[in-house]
């Protein structure tokens, strides 16, 4: 059974609804958040933006729904670059509700069977706060290796901080 499928405006409210009961839980992992983001009206302005971004070929928004197909997270392919390059950016989250039960794991996998077979991209690479530990198993199981680490990669929680980078080569 799939974990994920494309993410829809229709998907706002319940978006809004984990974003807001996950404030707390995914506040050290993320760039700070205006309240309005935390809104439907909000997540139906994010979701507006990827899905355009989607019909431009540049990201793909996924969300990551639990066995009734309700919203529990998102994954993103994101700032899909083509040309010699062939290559992308991968995003994750899940609910606090539903951590540690395989499920962003799952989602991972998914996300790199499309951008390596119907998107055909050649590599995706995925970022970690050194002390996220719990993201970084994630990758692992998945495929991804660390690279290198960039000092001050991403302004996370209001503070520019360092991250692992982690990538996978398409086998084929």
């Amino acid at each position: 059974m799939s974990v994920t499928r494309i993410a829809s405006v229709g998907d706002a409210e319940a978006l809004a609804d984990q974003v807001r009961a996950n404030r707390a839980f995914l506040a050290p992992w993320e760039p700070a958040r205006s309240d309005a983001y935390f809104t439907v009206e909000g997540q139906r302005a994010v979701l507006e933006d990827n899905l355009d971004a989607y019909a431009r070929g540049s990201m793909v928004p996924l969300v990551i729904v639990d066995e009734d197909d309700r919203p529990i997270g998102r994954v993103n392919i994101n700032n899909i670059v083509r040309g010699a390059f062939q290559s992308a950016a991968l995003g994750y989250w899940v609910s606090e509700s539903h951590n540690g039960r395989g499920i962003a794991s799952a989602a991972v996998a998914e996300a790199v069977e499309l951008a390596f077979g119907k998107l055909g991209l050649h590599r995706l690479q995925a970022e970690t706060l050194p002390h996220n530990t719990a993201s970084q198993r994630v990758l692992a199981r998945n495929g991804f290796q660390p690279f290198a680490v960039a000092p001050s990669y991403l302004k996370i929680a209001g503070e520019w901080r360092d991250h692992i980078l982690y990538h996978r080569i398409n086998p084929s």
